[in-house]
């Protein structure tokens, strides 16, 4: 027999599980987009050229540096398709990890080499062996890092003074116009629908990072699933909370959803 909670209808609907189905971002020539903010790095690398610029680089090396989010990746993983470069982590450069897979080099379709995250190196000494291969085999080398190359702060001084040879291109905070676009690129992506009000809401609160627009789309996304709801001005205060901290209110502004930080 149900209770009567129950048989009126006042059972608490069930939430819905998200699964841990990883997003995997598509990076692509076509998906790239182009902004004054990248464009350095775009000329560098010969995008959207039908030439290479590899001569023009000192000793054919090459670093791009810039906030986390602003695209190093995914330029860097259209230049290695374009190139036929051997692209790897720099977490795969750990200090209890066997430096002799880097002997890879040498096989024929390696035309060039790139490093990602590699200020995020550990084994400094494998790093300077890769780079020190790959110039025997005058293969062109790109690294990329949120730090210019002489900031790395790695202690092993041949490979210090080999980074700050490195010409270095950085890549600026992404504009508001980039911004958006990104919002309603990655909110596509994920097939989530959200009205133009609400996403000029989010754009004029969120910080004006390419990381934070990723991680509230993620925060989004996984909340409206569990929920299987809309995406809500109420559910982005409450999953958003300490991004959306970012916006200061005007004392003009009429706006009370706002004040809900105050009194969680």
């Amino acid at each position: 027999m149900y209770k009567k909670s129950q048989q009126l209808g006042f059972c608490s609907p069930p939430r819905q599980l998200a699964l841990p189905f990883t997003y995997c971002p598509r990076f692509v020539c076509s998906e790239f987009i182009s902004a004054p903010s990248n464009a350095a790095a775009r000329a560098w690398l010969g995008i959207n050229q039908n030439i290479r610029s590899v001569p023009d680089w000192p000793d054919k090396r090459l670093a791009l540096w810039g906030d986390s989010g602003t695209g190093k990746t995914h330029l860097l993983q259209i230049w290695a398709q374009r190139e036929s470069a051997l692209f790897l982590p720099g977490s795969v450069f750990a200090k209890t990890h066997s430096v002799n897979w880097l002997e890879k080099l040498r096989e024929n379709w390696v035309q060039a080499l790139i490093i990602d995250d590699a200020d995020m190196v550990e084994n400094a000494q494998a790093l300077l062996h890769i780079l020190n291969l790959a110039k025997e085999l005058s293969l062109p080398v790109v690294l990329s890092g949120q730090l210019p190359p002489a900031r790395w702060g790695l202690d092993l001084p041949d490979l210090t003074s080999r980074l700050r040879a490195i010409t270095a291109v950085q890549i600026n905070p992404a504009e508001d116009e980039l911004l958006r676009i990104l919002l309603l690129r990655l909110l596509a992506e994920r097939q989530l629908v959200v009205s133009s009000s609400m996403i000029d809401w989010l754009i004029i609160r969120l910080p004006r990072t390419a990381f934070s627009i990723r991680e509230a789309v993620n925060r989004l996304d996984k909340a409206a699933m569990e929920e299987g709801g809309g995406i809500t001005r109420g559910l982005a205060i409450r999953v958003l909370s300490d991004l959306l901290a970012f916006y200061v209110q005007q004392p003009s502004d009429k706006e009370s959803d706002l004040f809900l930080f105050s009194n969680q």
